[in-house]
């Protein structure tokens, strides 16, 4: 009866077999796929078999359903030409360290519930560290992502500031800062409204002078600036605050320096854009995505703290069923203590086989790479009659609209939208590449953003290419 919940050593072996083969078999034919599937919730729903089961079923017909049904059916982020979102494409020897992760089932909540396991992830915060140049001393863990990193680095930053009466707390961050942001204000009953909007210059970078006007005026208002968060990378652009610039307004003012590098900070690793990095290992906490700029797959995100001690007092509760006994100090080391979480996966194990088996020079080339394909973009419509660039190309992100012909003369912006949006939909139900949107200063733009190792410039032509033959459909 239960010969399926413990199969045997063999039947692993055949499971594992046929399963590497699909494996090997998807990933060799990735650029083959549509990115988007030709598909309805109905459709995929007809090739479901929606009963509740109770017979079991062999193995090789489930994986004949992910063959068949879930492969075609899915949008393939890992296709050369998805430039929609934040999305990388996952790696080969990171879905190994996952299904290995899964076999030992460790669970990471302190260093007596999984010894290796533990030390492997504070192995490689140690390198991630050093990466983004950050305090050697500093705490730091994985976490789902980036949204769950800035939630626990305002948690602590709140922490240090406690306000006195009813005073409102008070953040700051950019119009372009992430929605993660007010989110976690929100749940930490700080209140999204208590997140103060910074106006940004004509790169979409966050103006210092604004900063400064606004921190003074709460202050004067009887509010408690805590907080002033910079991006290395927005979602929408791509552009990098003036971090350093920042850190010397936070300590003017006695704030909270986080910086939210969920999209860009790995892309510190390219020569090329080391600059625009300057001052973010500075911060007193950093929100970073493994599973963006590393290649790897979902859910691995980072928060890094400067004060390790500081983050133990705010997420440190004491339980008699939690409490370490008869430990030294590094083994009584627990990670519930520096983060919202208890449960936790082995997540650190696909970020030491990748660096390790991948080694750093070979990361920051692909990454410089991605830069490239970006900027060739964007040289690419400069020498265009037909498509106009919305935002500078900063690092990897890129923001453009088509220009039909008749539409040149009046530049309509409302016609221009309503053309782009269209033009939006029927690229992504094309299949031959998939962008997605961003609203810029009114401007309804196409939006890019290369983080794929496969992606090479080639793929930029023949977006551009898809897009003129799609428009002309339209």
């Amino acid at each position: 009866m239960f010969a399926m919940l413990d199969p045997s050593a063999d039947e692993i072996r055949r499971w594992g077999a046929a399963a590497v083969d699909a494996m090997a078999e998807y990933l060799d034919s990735v650029p083959e796929h549509r990115v988007y599937p030709d598909t309805s919730a109905v459709e995929i729903r007809q090739h479901l078999d929606r009963a509740l089961p109770i017979a079991g079923v062999p193995f090789e017909e489930l994986l004949m359903t992910f063959r068949d049904t879930i492969v075609p059916l899915s949008r393939h982020n890992a296709h050369p030409r998805m430039f929609g979102y934040v999305q990388a494409p996952g790696s080969a020897i990171a879905a190994f360290a996952d299904l290995l992760a899964s076999t030992l089932n460790a669970n990471l909540t302190a260093w007596r519930s999984a010894p290796a396991a533990v030390e492997i992830e504070r192995l490689t915060i140690d390198w991630v560290k050093q990466i983004v140049g950050f305090d050697p001393n500093a705490a730091g863990l994985f976490v789902s992502g980036g949204s769950m990193a800035n939630f626990a680095a305002l948690a602590t930053a709140r922490q240090k500031k406690k306000p006195a009466g009813r005073q409102p707390l008070r953040i700051y961050a950019s119009t372009e800062t992430h929605h993660s942001i007010a989110k976690a204000a929100m749940l930490l009953g700080i209140g999204s409204e208590n997140v103060c909007a910074i106006s940004v210059d004509d790169r979409f970078k966050l103006r210092l002078d604004d900063l400064v006007a606004k921190i003074t005026a709460d202050r004067v208002a009887g509010c408690l600036p805590f907080c002033v968060v910079g991006n290395a990378g927005t979602v929408n652009t791509g552009a990098c605050d003036p971090l350093a610039d920042i850190r010397r307004v936070a300590d003017q003012f006695g704030l909270w320096m986080h910086v939210d590098a969920s999209y860009g900070g790995f892309g510190v690793l390219a020569e090329s854009a080391q600059p625009l990095f300057a001052g973010m290992g500075e911060a007193d906490s950093i929100s970073l995505d493994p599973h963006k700029w590393l290649y790897l797959p979902v859910d691995c995100g980072c928060v890094l703290y400067r004060d390790a001690e500081l983050a133990r007092a705010t997420f440190a509760h004491d339980a008699d069923y939690t409490r370490v006994i008869g430990e030294e100090a590094d083994e009584a080391f627990a990670f519930w203590d520096y983060g919202p979480e208890l449960s936790r996966r082995f997540r650190a194990l696909k970020v030491w086989m990748l660096i390790k088996l991948v080694g750093m020079p070979a990361l920051a080339a692909s990454i410089e790479k991605d830069l490239a394909c970006a900027r060739h973009l964007e040289a690419l419509v400069g020498a265009s009659d037909d498509f106009e660039m919305l935002a500078p190309v900063e690092l990897s992100i890129f923001c453009f609209r088509y220009l039909p012909q008749s539409m040149k003369p009046d530049r309509d912006d409302g016609q221009l939208n309503a053309f782009n949006e269209r033009l939006l939909v029927a690229l992504q139900r094309d299949g031959s590449s998939y962008l997605s949107n961003a609203m810029i200063h009114g401007r309804f733009a196409l939006r890019g953003c290369v983080m794929n190792y496969r992606t090479t410039p080639r793929d930029m032509e023949i977006l551009l290419d898809d897009l003129r033959r799609v428009a002309a459909g339209l």
